[in-house]
């Protein structure tokens, strides 16, 4: 007991510095895909996949048979998507982080089953994975 009150400042140090390297990985993000997930979900079939890039950045190259909705008109254009509220929806972006923000948008709208691609179209290029343009 003597250590620990002699010590309490450096055992304090440790909780904090581990509770904040901890944090970033207990933190809910929402449900998130890699690409070999992603790859078998689509060939599944009964999936949308939805780019949430700009115009030029889809114009650039991007998944086949994505629909592009971007990001800042997504809350506006969700009736294009009632259709698929039952599909799975793969939202897609550069690097994962615009898709994310988009799968909680679906969500909130009532969107079940809404997945984020990890690391976005960069990642799969880097796999080798195809794009169109």
């Amino acid at each position: 007991m003597k250590f620990f009150i002699d010590n309490i400042w450096i055992i304090g140090l440790a909780l904090v510095s581990g509770g904040a390297l901890l944090f970033p990985a207990l933190q809910r993000r929402g449900a998130k895909v890699t690409q070999l997930q992603a790859t078998q979900l689509i060939n599944q079939g009964k999936t949308v996949v939805l780019d949430v890039r700009d115009a030029a950045e889809f114009a650039a190259g991007h998944l086949q048979n994505a629909k592009n909705i971007p990001l800042a008109e997504l809350p506006n254009r969700l009736k294009e998507l009632e259709k698929s509220k039952s599909a799975t929806i793969i939202t897609v972006c550069e690097r994962g982080i615009r898709s994310a923000t988009a799968a909680g948008v679906l969500k909130k709208a009532g969107f079940e089953q809404v997945v984020s691609l990890e690391g976005g179209v960069a990642a799969w290029k880097s796999q080798g994975l195809p794009t169109v343009k």
